[in-house]
């Protein structure tokens, strides 16, 4: 659709296979959205809070966020957007492979916006990333939008 809003989307994966999908799933869908990427949980809010290398770093409209990543996990990354003023009204979907359901309780009473379980299967993949972007950028209205 022409008229389709641009969001920017910031990715928290250490998994450089899962990345790699997220932007083929992204392309595939030709989702316009920009997508930045960080590897860990140190880098992430350091992306959110511009510091560093990442003083120009856009703000995100949404943070899909894996939890188990290096220096600080998606957990404490969570627990530290939702604690911080400036952060807290952007939307993390959880991305992730843990299906444990202590992890979906803990997500969501840390105010996680959704959780989702990352499909193994390439095309579920596919669909399952271009779902979350027509959640977000279609049917959902975001802070400043």
């Amino acid at each position: 659709m022409p008229d389709q809003k641009v969001i920017d989307v910031l990715l928290v994966e250490d998994d450089p296979g899962d990345v790699l999908m997220t932007r083929e799933a992204f392309e595939h869908n030709k989702v316009r959205n920009r997508l930045s990427v960080v590897a860990d949980g140190v880098s992430a809010l350091q992306f959110l809070r511009k510091e560093g290398e990442h003083a120009d770093a856009p703000t995100p409209d949404l943070v899909l966020l894996d939890l188990n990543l290096p220096r600080m996990d998606g957990r404490e990354v969570l627990e530290a957007m939702k604690s911080d003023e400036a952060m807290r009204s952007i939307p993390v979907v959880v991305l992730t492979t843990s299906e444990a359901e202590e992890d979906v309780v803990r997500s969501y009473s840390l105010h996680a916006n959704a959780y989702v379980t990352k499909p193994v299967d390439f095309d579920r993949f596919i669909d399952v990333v271009r779902q979350i972007d027509e959640f977000f950028v279609e049917v959902v209205r975001l802070p400043g939008r």
